[in-house]
């Protein structure tokens, strides 16, 4: 996730700049900090695998959503959970590094952000937040990026990407946020992150994983007939080795729901050639 932060930040920083000394010299120095992660890491396929990258960032940051949106549910308001919604953004700009963003990630970075920027102006101004996907005013993040500016880097060890990542004031959502549609937990693992840190009072004791519903397999795979001679592109099977490392992903997370999920899709596309 490091490694796939400051790929982004590289490439953000040479279209913002690479012309002035200060810049090049920043930039000199992140492109020695890459290969040295290079040298370092070089049996990991998170690093040298872009589909495994991907996977694997997506999958990150859509665990700090959950943690996040499960205490914002819980009504549990805290400095964590915001940190939680503003990483997971951050980290769902870094997955633009690997080619366009989803609708879901991309509304799940735009929910990310207004949640952020909302809760921690309620508590700033003394206020209780209301939790969940409610109707509100587009706040802005201006408070949120200047703490976090301020801080050590974002508690998933990525480097803090620069201005692009920044919500600029004309693009601050302003429409009623129940017409997105963000169920709990949605397509992210069940548990929360590993370790919270001790200076928000929150243990990992008090969170309690939630409770899956696991997916039927669909009976169609049993009796699924190929439709003549299946012709696999190179793109079918980088599809189907995407969603094997999601499932392998969501595995380690102990998201069955989502393995299943993934599982299936793979198969189909295996078996029918179409998704």
């Amino acid at each position: 996730v490091s490694f796939q932060g400051r790929l982004y930040a590289m490439q953000t920083g040479m279209k913002i700049d690479s012309k002035t000394p200060e810049c090049r010299k920043f930039l000199s120095k992140l492109m020695d900090q890459l290969e040295a992660m290079k040298k370092q890491f070089g049996d990991n396929e998170a690093i040298t695998q872009e589909i495994v990258g991907s996977a694997h960032v997506e999958n990150y940051a859509l665990k700090m959503f959950l943690y996040a949106d499960n205490e914002d549910r819980a009504g549990q308001f805290h400095k964590n959970m915001i940190k939680s919604f503003y990483t997971a953004s951050l980290l769902i700009d870094v997955l633009t590094v690997f080619g366009e963003l989803s609708e879901e990630n991309a509304q799940h970075r735009k929910y990310a952000r207004w949640k952020a920027a909302y809760i921690h102006n309620c508590l700033k101004n003394g206020e209780t937040p209301q939790p969940g996907p409610i109707g509100m005013e587009g706040e802005t993040l201006a408070d949120v990026e200047r703490e976090e500016a301020g801080s050590s880097s974002v508690h998933s060890g990525t480097t803090q990407p620069s201005s692009s990542s920044t919500y600029e004031a004309n693009n601050i959502p302003t429409s009623n946020y129940t017409g997105i549609h963000i169920p709990p937990g949605a397509h992210a693992p069940a548990n929360t992150p590993a370790e919270v840190p001790h200076t928000t009072g929150v243990t990992s004791n008090t969170i309690q994983p939630a409770p899956q519903n696991i997916p039927l397999v669909d009976p169609s795979l049993y009796s699924a007939q190929s439709a003549g001679e299946v012709r696999l592109t190179p793109e079918d099977f980088a599809r189907a080795q995407k969603y094997c490392k999601y499932a392998g992903s969501a595995l380690q997370y102990e998201d069955v729901s989502t393995a299943v999920q993934n599982l299936q899709k793979a198969l189909k596309l295996l078996i029918t050639g179409r998704e």
